[in-house]
């Protein structure tokens, strides 16, 4: 019931924020930060301004969150390991600037960006 749960939960993120792309995810006027962790990974913490995309929906569903292949795309995750494969999946779709940040601590140092729950 509750993986039901989280599953429903993640699905209507998802949507939500594919409906509410903003015209900078669209045009590629600004870096999209991308967390490929679980959504109870996601929960925990995260960066402020990241969008939340387990690693095994990147291929399935990066074209909508990330239009612009030219983009700039951070990618992170717990230890760096899955946002390497996320990387290595988003280059094989023709994405051209992807960048693995890392862990979730290693993002936050190198963007700047405060760890929320």
């Amino acid at each position: 019931m509750k993986q039901q749960l989280s599953a429903l939960l993640f699905a209507a993120i998802f949507i939500s924020i594919t409906a509410m792309a903003t015209p900078a995810m669209a045009t590629g006027d600004e870096s999209v930060i991308i967390d490929v962790r679980t959504l109870d990974e996601w929960n925990a913490g995260h960066l402020a301004t990241a969008q939340h995309l387990q690693l095994d929906l990147v291929a399935e569903s990066i074209e909508a969150l990330v239009v612009n292949k030219d983009q700039q795309v951070y990618l992170y995750c717990r230890s760096g390991n899955r946002s390497g494969q996320a990387k290595i999946i988003m280059d094989s779709l023709g994405y051209t600037n992807v960048i693995n940040a890392g862990g979730l601590g290693n993002a936050s140092e190198l963007l700047g960006i405060e760890i929320v729950q």
